[in-house]
């Protein structure tokens, strides 16, 4: 794995990479886990060389969040990337990606203020930017996102969509730890007792899709009962529990069409998502 810090060094590698065939990156933050791992796998499996970006993003963050303490974990990541056969790691510094007097955001007007937009003002404007950035440095044929961060997903398609990024984007399944809780590097954040509260999230999610199941098609009725649940656990403070179109992110009135149904939750001073698609047949969210 050739590790690069340069903007230069990293499209050159990546323009020699594309020469002898398809290119898929994995954009990440790094403290690395499975589901970020099962991203990287994908890329392999579809793609001829693999790039990973690890990046601690500080547009996305506003001054009251976890920037300065989110997990870095460098030297594990690189260990666990080369176990992955990753062909490029790129790991700039933060004055790399914004020089000084970089004054230009990529802002998706319409979508950005909506689930975590509307929780976090701001932040999916630092995400579209940087992985705007990113787009134009590897040129990748292939890139490869979570379900998990299924609002992100919106968001970056139609970003994509609008500005004819020549990009396929992918998106992949959650990974869940055995008990249901969704992998986020947040999570090592939370003492004993958050983990077991954390569990509510999908917990709440399971008791959707049994609603969902049995006949119920009302959105508000449906979203009720996730709500319900999460505020069911002392120590869990809701954020959203809402049932969107996953392309708009628009509320729906009835499942009629497969639908996301996404909740956030602080458990103590952690903010953690998750979510899921109703469908009545298998849902194809997970197109390119």
């Amino acid at each position: 794995m050739e590790v690069f810090s340069s903007i230069s060094e990293t499209r050159a590698i990546c323009c020699a990479a594309k020469k002898r065939g398809r290119l898929g990156l994995v954009p990440t933050m790094g403290a690395l886990h499975e589901g970020h791992l099962s991203l990287v796998r994908a890329a392999r499996g579809q793609c001829d060389a693999v790039a990973v970006s690890l990046f601690v993003n500080p547009t996305q963050f506003s001054p009251n969040e976890d920037l300065a303490k989110y997990p870095r974990t460098f030297e594990r990541d690189c260990e666990l990337l080369e176990k992955e056969n990753v062909d490029i790691l790129f790991a700039p510094a933060a004055a790399e990606m914004y020089p000084k007097g970089a004054s230009t955001f990529v802002s998706v007007e319409g979508l950005s203020e909506k689930l975590d937009g509307k929780s976090r003002p701001g932040h999916f404007r630092g995400v579209t930017t940087v992985v705007s950035k990113l787009f134009h440095i590897f040129e990748p044929d292939r890139a490869f996102f979570g379900q998990k961060d299924a609002a992100q997903v919106a968001v970056i398609r139609r970003m994509v969509d609008d500005l004819d990024i020549p990009v396929e984007i992918v998106v992949c399944p959650i990974v869940r730890e055995p008990d249901g809780l969704a992998m986020s590097s947040r999570n090592i954040y939370l003492d004993v007792a958050q983990r077991k509260s954390a569990l509510v999230l999908s917990r709440s999610l399971r008791e959707v899709e049994a609603e969902f199941k049995a006949g119920q098609r009302e959105a508000p009725v449906l979203a009720a009962a996730g709500s319900k649940a999460v505020a069911s656990e002392p120590g869990v403070r809701l954020d959203y529990f809402e049932i969107v179109d996953p392309d708009t992110l628009d509320p729906v009135d009835k499942v009629a069409k497969p639908a996301l149904v996404a909740v956030a939750a602080y458990v103590g001073n952690t903010r953690l998502i998750d979510n899921t698609v109703l469908a009545d047949a298998s849902p194809d969210l997970l197109r390119p």
